[in-house]
Parts: structure tokens; C-alpha cells; sequence
């Protein structure tokens, strides 16, 4: 009996009722969305910082193998410079057994720099070694031979996916020792 009588009962909720609750939905609703919006966006950054992090590992221990092994490194012009032509011999694991020069550069404008290693005479169509570069002008200087040491090369790579942002800037710097050098 009591079953029947609320089944018959029209009573519900008022326009009013409704809605505050989907007011209190659309907010509720509206913090989640932001809240996942964010994170994908902090993901995704963070994907590409370590990507460019590790492209720059990859690419100065590749240099560092190449200039370990080579028989001279040569400047385009004076150092600080955008692009370094490395000479290795044939001995070298990286060269099949024949002699070659290869060319290691930056291409790129603005903030967005790469570094490409290539064995043609330009840096068009060679292979990305790093991403993200904030400068073009990686090779910083070179110390010649003398005084009992061999020459040394010294690169900085700073790299940064979001350089308007502060904070996400990584840099690598080492100085690479051309150990076919003779010392003088």
C-alpha cells in the first residue's frame, strides 16, 4: 500500500533544485578537465625535455668517439663556431676501413637549433644528432697542442624544449682530447 502511494506521488525536484546541482556538476566536471589537461601538458614536456636531454648524451658521445679517433679537427673560422670538419683515419671504427672527413654542424634559426653530422662538403642533408639546441654556436674553442699537452676540443650543448619558460635549460659541456694530436 505505502509502495503504490509513492509511486503515485508527483512530488520531484524543482527548476531551482536542478539547477544548483548542475551548477555544482559543471564545477566539479570543470576542475577534473583542468586538472588532466595539465597533467597531459606536463607529460608531454617533460617527454620532450628528456628526449632533448638524451639526444645531447648521444650526440657529444658520438663527437667524443669521432674527435677521440681523428687526425685533426679544423674550424670553419675562429671559435666560438657553428661547424667543425673532423678528420679520421682509416683505423677508425666509423669510417669502414677507408679514410674520411666528416662535417659536424648547427642548422636551424631563432631558439631551435640541431646539431647534424654529415660526410658531405655542407650540413644540407645530414644525420640530427641533437634537438632543441638554444645556441648555434656549440664548438667554443679549441686548444692547440703544446706544452707537453695534446689538443683539446671544448663543446657546450645547452638544450631547452621550452626556452620562453624558465627552468627547463640543460646544458653539456666537456672538453674532448684529440688524442692523435703529438704533443708539443
Amino acid at each position: 500500500m505505502k509502495a503504490r502511494r509513492r509511486l503515485r506521488d508527483e512530488s520531484g525536484f524543482t527548476l531551482t533544485e536542478m539547477l544548483v546541482v548542475l551548477v555544482i556538476l559543471g564545477v566539479v566536471v570543470g576542475g577534473l578537465a583542468q586538472l588532466f589537461t595539465s597533467a597531459i601538458k606536463t607529460e608531454s614536456d617533460q617527454t620532450r625535455r628528456f628526449q632533448a636531454q638524451q639526444e645531447g648524451r648521444l650526440a657529444l658521445d658520438a663527437l667524443r668517439r669521432e674527435i677521440h679517433c681523428a687526425n685533426a679537427v679544423t674550424p670553419t673560422t675562429g671559435f666560438p663556431v657553428t661547424s667543425i670538419t673532423i678528420t679520421l683515419g682509416a683505423y677508425c671504427t666509423t669510417t669502414a676501413g677507408a679514410a674520411t672527413t666528416v662535417l659536424w654542424c648547427t642548422t636551424g634559426s631563432g631558439t631551435r637549433y640541431r646539431l647534424v653530422r654529415t660526410t658531405a662538403a655542407s650540413c644540407t642533408g645530414g644525420v640530427k644528432k641533437a634537438d632543441y639546441l638554444t645556441t648555434n654556436l656549440v664548438f667554443t674553442g679549441l686548444r692547440v697542442a703544446g706544452g707537453g699537452q695534446k689538443a683539446k676540443l671544448s663543446i657546450d650543448l645547452p638544450a631547452d624544449v621550452d626556452p620562453a619558460s624558465a627552468g627547463g635549460r640543460y646544458e653539456l659541456k666537456d672538453d674532448i682530447v684529440l688524442r692523435n694530436t703529438a704533443r708539443t
